[in-house]
């Protein structure tokens, strides 16, 4: 095995391990990034046609490379996709495509990293594969005995296999209500989505201005103050969605995500599609029984396809659950649980991800390389 301890190994090469390279790169420290994928930010390939960042272009740059005006203002999954492409080049990183990390373990002061063909050992590890790693399905009762078609959003492309077919979409994220329109603009004969609680909803933009822009503005408040200023900008820009089944938010959108960590719907047809009926709000999913789906209110319907949009998990266990550096969720207890071990894309926020990530990237880095530290050896596969 090499020894080559003064490098960093990344593992993920989304937004997160690309900007974490490239900031360490910037220090002084070369780091290989691994991406399971064919391609930097190979997730992004995976997800649905309609796919489009809701935070805008200008807030939603990697450091040391914005994202180009060509690329327009809401960025499209392809759009993403080109832009970690050129970040990567940009900044030449050793990003090495297909290569699978399957455990992370403490070694002589350092670190071990043992991927498929060989093992790397390095001083740093930055974990950077994301929160959307393992599709979670609620286990409902009568799960294993439903006649008709259970799929997970991570499995949706475009509405086109639904033409015609009665869905019933489980969860209100932003996935979920996007999704919901989606199916309700391509064909499909009958739309609910099942709801448990109230989500927060907010326009993409309002008077032009990125909805993300102003809820940075509105952290820098007391927390009371910036509340009810959201809280009166929902009044105002989000029309009545009671007598549709989605009655406001009994918490403030802030505490709601100290409480839930989940972020508001943001608004790109979903408000106009469920007040002209095209998608019908039902109460949540109690269990499956046989052809039926029996809601939280008693009622029972009988969907064709059920679409679980109902989240993620890390799915980190297998690389460093034995670290004792996860929380019962699966997230990491820290940015740097153990020494020499960082996450970053982990912790959600209401100031935009990949805005986050910026931020983390550089200060990752100034954690890890001195100013004045001389450029270091990435680590090789042996």
């Amino acid at each position: 095995m090499a020894d080559e301890r003064n490098g960093a190994v990344v593992v993920g090469g989304g937004a997160a391990g690309l900007a974490a390279a490239a900031m360490l790169g910037r220090a002084g420290v070369r780091a290989v990034v691994l991406e399971a994928g064919a391609e930097p930010g190979a997730a992004w390939r995976a997800r649905y046609d309609r796919l489009h960042l809701h935070t805008s272009r200008g807030l939603s740059g990697l450091p040391g490379y914005p994202i180009p005006r060509r690329y327009g203002r809401w960025l499209s999954r392809d759009a993403v996709l080109g832009y970690l492409r050129e970040y990567a080049d940009r900044h030449a990183l050793d990003v090495r495509t297909g290569v699978r990390a399957e455990r992370i373990d403490r070694e002589d002061g350092g670190w071990t990293v043992r991927v498929t063909d060989g093992t790397l050992a390095t001083r740093h590890v930055v974990l950077a594969t994301g929160l959307s790693n393992v599709a979670s399905v609620p286990d409902w009762p009568g799960r294993e005995s439903f006649r008709g078609e259970l799929v997970h959003a991570s499995a949706y492309r475009n509405p086109e296999p639904f033409r015609g077919r009665d869905v019933l979409v489980v969860g209100s994220g932003n996935s979920g209500a996007e999704i919901a329109v989606d199916l309700a603009e391509g064909g499909a004969s009958h739309v609910r989505i099942a709801v448990r609680t109230p989500p927060q909803i907010a326009r993409r933009a309002a008077l032009g201005i990125p909805t993300q822009a102003l809820g940075i503005a509105l952290s820098h408040l007391p927390p009371r103050v910036g509340g009810a200023l959201a809280a009166g900008l929902r009044r105002i820009s989000i029309p009545d969605l009671a007598p549709y089944g989605l009655p406001r938010p009994a918490e403030r959108l802030g505490a709601q995500f100290v409480r839930t960590g989940t972020i508001p719907i943001l608004d790109v047809g979903f408000v106009a599609a469920v007040r002209a009926r095209r998608i019908e709000v039902v109460a949540a999913v109690e269990s499956l029984d046989g052809d039926d789906v029996v809601l939280a209110d008693g009622t029972r319907i009988r969907p064709e396809i059920v679409l679980a949009a109902t989240g993620y998990r890390t799915g980190l266990e297998p690389l460093v659950g034995h670290l004792d550096v996860l929380n019962e969720h699966g997230l990491p207890r820290g940015r740097e649980p153990l020494p020499g071990l960082h996450f970053i894309g982990y912790f959600p926020t209401l100031s935009g991800m990949l805005r986050l990530i910026a931020i983390d990237a550089r200060a990752l880095a100034q954690r890890v390389a001195a100013p004045d530290r001389a450029p270091e050896v990435a680590p090789v596969i042996v």
